[in-house]
């Protein structure tokens, strides 16, 4: 069943009026499952858990379109995932109705530099209150974009300005290797969600999205390098450690019909 990134995708595709190129991407078809070409497909692998933590993906235009987007991957993981387009001047009611839910607590996740001090924290509610009440569960809203897109939408919708601003306070360097950035400090979004994640005290999820972010970029950069897959390599152990997906030692086969083709 499409996760809600593959979903926001398709309606995305369907109002272009031209193919999306990928930018030093690679040409040649794509398993709609993952992204990657059919001799990388990871899709065999995908893990899923339950977390009692929500994530809100609030997305550029074109993020949902763009093979190196790790939001994909956070909903490939993360059961509670929501996914919605960023405009300026339209909001999905079904977003607002999601951060009015009475049952999840949203978090704007941001530099807190950039917010109101009276908005900024840096821990999430604990899952119950003192006299053993459960409390709201944690929803962390992240803007999947560039920089300067991510700066936008923080500073343009007004429907986040009443949301506390978590800012997580990592004590690793980012990992993610698919895209170049100008500063050292950024997280790519997957990473952001394993933070919050670790914040929610929802640690089989954090160490799945790190290890699953591991295996999708070895895929992605052999694929792109035209070389093969290391299944028995460390990113695929890691991510066997975690124990959320089946233990595989070789290659796994190309469905058929799995393939279509986005430039």
């Amino acid at each position: 069943m499409p996760h809600a990134v593959s979903r926001l995708r398709a309606a995305r595709l369907a109002r272009s009026a031209k193919p999306f190129l990928a930018r030093g991407g690679f040409k040649r078809e794509r398993c709609t499952g993952c992204r990657l070409v059919a001799s990388h497909c990871m899709c065999a692998l995908r893990p899923s858990v339950v977390t009692r933590a929500g994530v809100c993906l609030l997305m550029a235009d074109i993020e949902p379109l763009k093979p190196s987007n790790t939001g994909w991957l956070i909903a490939d993981v993360v059961v509670d995932t929501f996914a919605f387009g960023w405009s300026r001047t339209e909001t999905d009611p079904a977003l607002l109705a999601l951060l009015s839910d009475p049952q999840w607590q949203p978090y704007v996740v941001f530099p807190g530099q950039y917010a109101a001090p009276g908005r900024v924290v840096h821990a999430v509610a604990p899952s119950s209150a003192a006299d053993g009440e459960p409390v709201k569960r944690p929803l962390f809203i992240l803007l999947d974009g560039t920089w300067a897109e991510a700066r936008k939408m923080f500073g343009k919708s007004p429907y986040l300005d009443p949301l506390p601003v978590l800012s997580p306070q990592p004590d690793r360097l980012p990992h993610y290797k698919l895209r170049r950035s100008g500063r050292d400090d950024h997280f790519c979004t997957s990473e952001v969600a394993a933070l919050c994640m670790n914040l929610a005290g929802e640690h089989i999820a954090e160490r799945t999205l790190d290890a699953y972010l591991a295996v999708f970029t070895h895929h992605y950069l052999q694929a792109k390098n035209q070389l093969p897959v290391a299944w028995d390599g460390v990113a695929h152990l890691r991510l066997r450690e975690v124990g959320v997906v089946p233990p595989m030692c070789v290659e796994p086969p190309v469905q058929s019909g799995e393939q279509s083709y986005v430039p």
